[in-house]
């Protein structure tokens, strides 16, 4: 017989279990070992040996496919490799998400003027800013804290400033108004902890010994420098609200009371990542740099290009990032010689949904004073003032997510890629952009079009978009954005946009309408009453928040409508007409040859039908059948 080496043996690779394993061992001995005594009997010394292997392939078998299926976001089951192939993808999930709430913030405002020019005095107006700490009461108070600043001063449809008159005097006149803000707070306990650097160290590394970490609030150095947090290394530009005032903008801080910040972007090296470890704790990294020249100051020249790569090769197959070609400072540097103080937020999860009027704690504040001539003596009264209250439960708060919902949100969160491609995507981003650098309330975009050819046709240029906008003023009507929410708008954008998306922003027109109602009542209604009901139907109907750019008016909609009001029998008539001047825009448009079969169709030129004064602009009549 030929040794077994040189044999052409029949092995199959497709075993997976210890039955499948035991069961080829056994095979395999009985075709090329016959005259061995192999059998499946537990007597058999031999079948000790068989079933060791078997084991073995069992487990070998086993880690394979477990290693593999956790190489995978879809098939992973263990919680620290799904966060970690997640924020591979670009999506950090919490260990502990905080709870949300929305916090009314008070405070009292002397009042100015006599008889009917009494008003409040708003030089007093307080302006709070970001990190203000509120509690429940007892002894197991849960902390909350605030994310955006109040400004008492500034007011708009998104983020108002209401008032009430508080207190009057023993004559009658008003001594106190009492004005309210609302702002959104986040459940957890600020805590600090310093880190000392001696020697640098590429990609340097700190964890905060806490569990339960949900966000780090700040991040500074001993020389006064801020850290920036950034989704990787690579990312050296930062977003930086800055506040709208002369000082820092003389032309655009004409419109602060619409926008009362600017949209800049910084680009540094002071930057770091986090992550989750498999205990729990929240990691810090920063970044390889430990030169000491900053890179943007150097002007690129075919000398230094590539500097820091090894052995100071000019590698041409090396990515090169053109903001930090001497790749000395490409990820960021990393602290030396300092110490760093961290602020961060420690939740309870699920215990942070706390219920409504129950967070009416002040704990800290840092309030910026008024910089006009005030009383100390009523300034230091108003800042007692200070009182807050949740009209509504907190909500949001968990204490881990479930690894399921982890998948779905990193699967989700990669296909959409951070990026504006589609149209909607482009609408979406203008809705998401902070009420703080000013507040959208409608989009649209279209391709640009331009005219050319022999016969002047319209001829679509398909890298330039032409995006409309529109803001609501004061009393909820549109309104063109000014210069500064259309420049905060464009760097807002500029984070999402393709490199060949060209994006300009426009005014659409405004087409201010009324509409005329004649209807027939039922036999013994109240004419009056079903007259103020069909009022209130077409301004429910035809509010604001429903209203598009470029979308069309359907008729047919409003008798529905009006013919399922209490009292009304039948709609006998409905006209709209086009308002033109005095109160309203100077846009005319031609109502009745732009409807067709019962639809109102809008203009060519992106534009929006409004009802500017719906009490006034709708009438409705009764009429005889």
């Amino acid at each position: 017989m030929p040794p077994l080496s040189n044999r052409k043996v029949g092995i199959k690779y497709v075993n997976r279990d210890f039955a499948q394993f035991r069961e080829a061992l056994y095979t395999f001995a009985k075709s090329y070992f016959p005259n061995q005594l192999v059998d499946q009997n537990e007597s058999n010394p031999a079948a000790i040996f068989v079933e060791m292997a078997s084991y073995v392939g069992d487990v070998l078998s086993f880690t394979a496919d477990t290693s593999i299926a956790e190489s995978f976001l879809y098939t992973a089951n263990e919680r620290i490799n799904m966060m970690r192939l997640a924020q591979s993808l670009g999506y950090k999930a919490k260990t502990t998400v905080p709870a949300q709430v929305d916090m009314d913030i008070f405070q009292l405002l002397p009042s100015i003027g006599s008889g009917n020019d009494t008003r409040p005095d708003w030089r007093y107006g307080l302006f709070v800013k970001s990190g203000a700490v509120f509690s429940t009461t007892g002894t197991d108070a849960i902390k909350f804290y605030s994310t955006d600043d109040v400004d008492f001063r500034f007011s708009s449809s998104f983020d108002p400033t209401t008032t009430t008159v508080y207190s009057v005097t023993q004559t009658g006149e008003v001594e106190y108004y009492l004005a309210k803000k609302r702002v959104r707070a986040v459940s957890g306990e600020l805590k600090t902890a310093t880190f000392d650097f001696t020697d640098p160290k590429i990609y340097d590394k700190v964890v905060i010994r806490e569990t339960n970490v949900t966000q780090i609030v700040s991040v500074t150095d001993s020389d006064n420098n801020t850290w920036y947090e950034v989704d990787y290394l690579a990312k050296d530009i930062v977003p930086t609200p800055i506040r709208n005032l002369p000082f820092n903008n003389t032309d655009l801080s004409q419109y602060k009371s619409s926008a009362p910040y600017l949209l800049c972007y910084k680009q540094t090296e002071h930057r770091f990542v986090t992550r989750y470890r498999k205990d729990d704790l929240l990691e810090m990294q920063f970044g390889s740099g430990l030169s000491s020249e900053a890179d943007e100051e150097i002007v690129p020249n075919p000398f230094n290009v590539g500097i820091g790569l090894p052995y100071f090769e000019r590698a041409e197959d090396v990515s090169v990032d053109p903001m930090n070609f001497l790749y000395t400072r490409t990820y960021g540097t990393t602290p030396s010689n300092t110490t760093l103080t961290v602020t961060y937020a420690v939740a309870n999860g699920l215990a942070d949904n706390v219920s409504a009027n129950t967070i009416t704690q002040l704990v800290s504040v840092d309030i910026v004073d008024p910089v006009d001539s005030t009383n100390s003596v009523v300034l230091q009264t108003i800042r007692d003032s200070l009182a807050v209250n949740n009209a509504a439960p907190a909500f949001g708060g968990q204490n881990k997510k479930p690894i399921d919902q982890i998948r779905e949100e990193a699967m989700s969160n990669f296909a959409a890629q951070n990026r504006a491609v589609t149209k909607d995507d482009y609408i979406l981003r203008c809705y998401t952009m902070p009420a703080k650098y000013g507040a959208i309330a409608k989009a649209y975009i279209e391709q640009d079009k331009q005219i050319g050819g022999w016969i002047k046709q319209s001829i679509p240029n398909p890298n330039a978009l032409n995006l409309y906008v529109l803001s609501y003023n004061e009393n909820k009507q549109f309104v063109s954005c000014n210069d500064a929410i259309k420049s905060n708008l464009m760097n807002y954008l500029a984070n999402y946009r393709l490199m060949t998306d060209a994006i300009t922003v426009r005014d659409p027109f405004i087409v201010d309408i009324g509409i005329n109602v004649d209807i027939l009542t039922r036999p013994n209604a109240n004419s009056n009453e079903v007259i103020l009901r069909c009022i209130d139907a077409l301004i429910e109907f035809l509010q604001p928040e429903k209203m598009g750019i470029n979308q069309p008016m359907i008729i047919s909609d409003i008798r529905t409508l009006l013919d399922r009001v209490e009292g009304v029998m039948t709609v006998s008539n409905v006209e709209v007409l086009n308002l033109v001047g005095g109160d309203y825009s100077n846009n005319y448009y031609d109502v009745s040859t732009a409807t067709r079969n019962g639809i109102l169709y809008p203009p060519m030129t992106p534009s929006i039908f409004q009802v500017k004064y719906p009490r006034r602009d709708f009438k409705v009549r009764v009429v005889e059948g």
